[in-house]
């Protein structure tokens, strides 16, 4: 087949947004999605979709598809002559009321510029308020699945991008227990652009199957005041990296991005306590202990 042009890239993206959308409303039983549609002044827009239900507190679902000139300073950063651009894809973070249930964020793209380059990238990863063996073994096995079915080497290599990507530098601790994460996959030697195409796309179908699977597991544990204070300290951790670290959020912000749209990922509550300290050999502190990078889950 010819390689995928950026009108059949974008309305896979807009197909996704509305499938997951749609599974995720039945998930959750009662929530449903308002959506703001959005133009961006320097090219593009998009359709933001945010729900709070009886599972899912927080969750939005984003498509967007902008273009315009690449500003200098991140032209520079990704080692590109000056140029324009085009980048579309689906963002997704879902916060719960449950504790036991995890945080679950995914992101599918594209990006090209006018000087010839393109590359797709992505992820899904998990933050969990406690973290459950079961839950995540389930969760990398799955993705090695999925990867397994283009190239034995995306997972591995993925999974290690993802835990030295999704990594709180400040606190020396990963965001949860990581997933898969990779960007400017083009085509080479051994992959056409439509392969590395096809994965992408496989990789955002997944989503709803793995998240279903979480919540059903979890979602009729019974549940504390002092589990509900755990997670909202746990949120504080996720809202540390998105704004410190992580490089989309930095991306939609320096290219003049939707605000609205680029915050949709802060969770409604969180805390930040002084000096917060867990109780020894709890949950909470055995959470801790498993937000290292290198554990091998698919294994398991």
């Amino acid at each position: 087949m010819d390689d995928p042009k950026r009108e059949e890239i974008q309305a896979f993206f807009m197909g996704l947004q509305d499938r997951i959308c749609a599974g995720l409303e039945e998930l959750d039983g009662t929530g449903t999605f308002h959506e703001d549609k959005w133009e961006r002044p320097e090219g593009g827009g998009g359709r933001s979709r945010v729900i709070e239900g009886q599972k899912i507190e927080k969750g939005g679902v984003n498509f967007s598809a902008v273009e315009g000139h690449l500003p200098e300073r991140i032209s520079k950063a990704l080692n590109l002559a000056p140029t324009d651009f085009y980048a579309t894809g689906v963002s997704i973070v879902l916060h719960p009321k449950n504790p036991h249930v995890p945080i679950i964020h995914m992101n599918v793209r594209y990006f090209e510029t006018s000087v010839g380059k393109y590359w797709f990238g992505g992820g899904i990863d998990v933050t969990p308020h406690y973290i459950y063996d079961e839950d995540a073994i389930f969760f990398h096995k799955y993705l090695k699945e999925v990867g397994d079915k283009h190239d034995s080497g995306y997972y591995p290599h993925h999974k290690k991008w993802a835990d030295d990507y999704f990594y709180i530098q400040h606190r020396k601790e990963t965001r949860g227990i990581g997933g898969i994460f990779f960007d400017r996959l083009e085509a080479d030697e051994t992959h056409t652009k439509r392969d590395r195409f096809n994965y992408v796309k496989d990789v955002g179908n997944a989503f709803v199957t793995i998240y279903k699977k979480l919540v059903d597991q979890n979602q009729g544990k019974e549940f504390s005041e002092q589990e509900k204070d755990w997670q909202y300290h746990r949120r504080g951790r996720y809202v540390e990296f998105n704004l410190v670290w992580d490089k989309g959020t930095k991306f939609g912000l320096q290219t003049n991005g939707r605000i609205e749209s680029i915050l949709m990922s802060m969770p409604p509550e969180a805390k930040w306590t002084y000096n917060h300290a867990v109780a020894k050999d709890s949950p909470e502190q055995r959470t801790l202990d498993l937000l290292i990078k290198g554990i091998d889950w698919a294994s398991k």
